[in-house]
């Protein structure tokens, strides 16, 4: 809370304007120019961006806080349209908007009141609110130094002038209130759009997740003795009699308090099998991994259909590398029964010196015509092939 407070007074500070350095420019001898820094007061009108160029004068009486003589009149070679005439008065023995009010009834532009043995600058205030409201012409505050200076040499020489311009102030509150829009604007499409992320967030953590009526939809049986149910696959307990057990659609059961938050605030799937406990059907099964497994049994279930009892266990490696070439066939050479009961007219083989050995290279056309001659073989061709020499590979 204190630094909600300190921000809020630091704002407030910056969007209250603040007087700014003024500056007197001295022009005297057509060549030479001075300048001395000073403050605008904070009552009366605000010097002109463009400088205020006028005649200095020194005030009679020169503290300024009785009635102030008039301007004498111009010099003929200042333009009166452009050219003022500004008092100098010192500071102390009345108030600030006292010799101001007498300066500009006395018919001045401008007042410059000086500090006394003091380069110190202050910021000009008033007394009386009535007589703030009086003052239209601009005033400023100005050194000890600085006031010698233009009493000396400035207001003594002839065609010399001062032109009182404020301060170039970058205007921070114009800006900081466009700036402090645009940042609240942002912060405010963030915060909606993270309530949103988070209203999808508890969506998605609730569709996976059982309520509580969907919950009581799941049966609970008591645990006995003889019962198919052995141990808690969450808990690793044997069920004793009496306990209560959450049974799910896919057979599995479990304790009901050791089941029931995994439901309720993880998913709706059991734990095991990872099958949803809402759909009756057990082919339904939220797990991720058996789209993959689903992927690759498509895989391998294009590859077993031309698969049969009759198909040879030898296969080439390289569909494409010519027949009977024995870099056409695994490395691991296995001789079956069934390839070893084959019509010995085929004992071409490059592989096996037995005669009966067929080729899995052979059309399934000449399988299925020595099909029909494999069903005549007898016990003496089994016999025969135990006979027979040790088979070359």
């Amino acid at each position: 809370m204190v630094e909600l407070n300190v921000a809020v007074l630091v704002f407030c500070s910056v969007l209250v304007p603040s007087p700014a350095l003024a500056y007197i420019y001295a022009h005297y001898s057509n060549m030479t120019s001075m300048l001395f820094e000073d403050l605008p007061a904070l009552f009366g009108s605000p010097l002109p961006k463009e400088g205020l160029m006028g005649v200095m004068v020194v005030a009679r009486p020169l503290n300024g806080c009785t009635a102030i003589d008039p301007p004498p009149p111009l010099p003929p070679s200042f333009d009166a349209n452009t050219t003022k005439t500004i008092v100098l008065i010192r500071r102390y023995d009345c108030n600030f908007d006292i010799k101001v009010l007498h300066a500009q009834q006395a018919g001045y532009n401008a007042a410059v009141i000086h500090n006394m043995y003091s380069d110190t600058l202050l910021n000009m205030n008033y007394s009386n609110d009535t007589i703030a409201e009086e003052i239209e012409i601009p005033s400023v505050f100005t050194s000890y130094y600085a006031s010698q200076i233009l009493r000396n040499f400035i207001i003594p020489e002839q065609g010399a002038y001062v032109i009182l311009k404020p301060e170039f102030s970058f205007p921070l509150s114009y800006y900081l209130i466009p700036f402090t829009g645009v940042v609240g604007m942002i912060i405010l499409v963030m915060c909606v759009v993270l309530i949103i992320r988070c209203v999808r967030y508890r969506k998605r953590l609730r569709k996976n997740r059982l309520s509580k009526e969907q919950l009581k939809r799941i049966p609970i049986h008591r645990f006995r003795k003889g019962d198919d149910y052995d141990l808690c696959a969450i808990c690793l307990d044997e069920y004793e009699e009496g306990d209560k057990l959450r049974v799910l659609p896919c057979s599995h059961a479990y304790h009901s308090q050791c089941v029931d938050p995994w439901l309720t605030q993880t998913k709706k799937t059991c734990p095991v099998c990872k099958q949803r406990v809402t759909r009756n059907n057990t082919e339904h099964s939220e797990s991720e991994s058996e789209e993959d497994t689903g992927g690759r049994g498509e895989e391998e279930g294009t590859e077993g259909e031309a698969d049969t009892e009759r198909t040879p266990l030898l296969r080439p490696s390289n569909p494409g590398s010519p027949s009977g070439s024995p870099g056409a066939y695994s490395a691991t050479t296995t001789t079956t029964t069934a390839q070893c009961l084959a019509s010995p007219a085929h004992c071409d083989s490059p592989i096996l010196g037995y005669e009966g050995y067929q080729s899995p290279d052979e059309d399934t056309d000449s399988e299925s015509d020595d099909a029909g001659e494999d069903r005549h073989h007898t016990d003496d061709d089994t016999a025969q092939l135990i006979g027979r020499d040790t088979v070359e590979v």
